[in-house]
């Protein structure tokens, strides 16, 4: 998109005079496209305690949300890459989904069951901390109506304005508070657990435990290994134990089996 001579500036304006009123989402969002022409942009809070919260979402493709609230908040949003990025406090920055993303992602379930549907072929977000329990995530997307990735040129254009991105976000939704402690891999995998011997009947060692979560991730044998300091030989006998105990043969089936524990993790109620 062509920026006329003092443009952005007028816009970045416009977007500071609109802070803490309704006009604040979409003229952030005039004032980003200019610098990054992206397709779709999806502003949401991950707050400790509750499933992220929508604050803004604007597409071509309706496709594109079509899942938000009954797929990705209904608990997958706890396999997503970003969601990651605020369960371990990363740095405020711009972050590239295929950057942070496990090596096997798009061959996940989760990303088969989801992001798949939503034609997305790339997506960054500007990640905003604004205590240590809330975060912002500014997430524009290319999507099946261009076709197209970020370039070199885009992102580096993305960087040098993230602080600028970040700190109006922070502030326009600084009120935003958290409802109790976010769920850890560890509450992840002690539901898993619990669940697998509970309503499966099926008594899962830790460790295939903690496999499963990495596979559900999109983690290949290799990462799995490298993350848990195992070889790749080992990693691959867990994993065909852990399909054994199951009675299962895929990914897609450890998926189905698994994902409804983990959408059924305690959501306290909204403040």
């Amino acid at each position: 998109m062509r920026c006329l001579p003092g443009q952005a500036e007028a816009m970045l304006g416009e977007t500071i005079a609109a802070l803490h009123s309704d006009r604040f989402a979409p003229a952030l969002a005039a004032w980003l496209r200019l610098a990054l022409a992206f397709d779709n942009i999806t502003i949401l809070a991950y707050a400790d305690g509750r499933p992220p919260t929508g604050l803004y979402a604007q597409a071509k493709e309706k496709s594109v949300h079509a899942g938000f609230d009954t797929v990705y908040r209904a608990g997958s949003y706890l396999l997503d890459p970003f969601y990651a990025l605020h369960a371990r406090r990363a740095p405020d920055g711009l972050y590239r989904l295929s950057d942070i993303a496990p090596d096997q992602f798009s061959r996940s379930d989760y990303y088969l069951a989801y992001y798949r549907a939503t034609t997305l072929v790339d997506e960054v977000a500007f990640v905003a901390a604004t205590t240590g329990d809330v975060s912002l995530h500014i997430c524009l997307g290319r999507d099946a109506s261009s076709g197209r990735r970020f370039s070199a040129a885009e992102l580096s254009r993305g960087r040098q304005i993230a602080p600028v991105v970040n700190a109006l976000s922070a502030q326009n939704w600084a009120e935003i508070r958290a409802a109790g402690g976010a769920p850890t891999d560890e509450d992840v995998l002690g539901a898993l657990w619990q669940g697998m011997r509970d309503g499966r009947g099926i008594a899962l060692t830790p460790r295939q435990t903690e496999v499963a979560l990495l596979i559900l991730k999109g983690h290949s044998s290799l990462s799995i290994a490298v993350r848990l300091g195992l070889s790749t030989h080992t990693v691959k006998v867990f994993r065909r134990q852990l399909y054994q105990r199951c009675g299962i043969s895929s990914q897609a089936e450890l998926f189905s089996l698994m994902m409804p524990i983990i959408a059924a993790l305690p959501k306290p109620a909204q403040p």
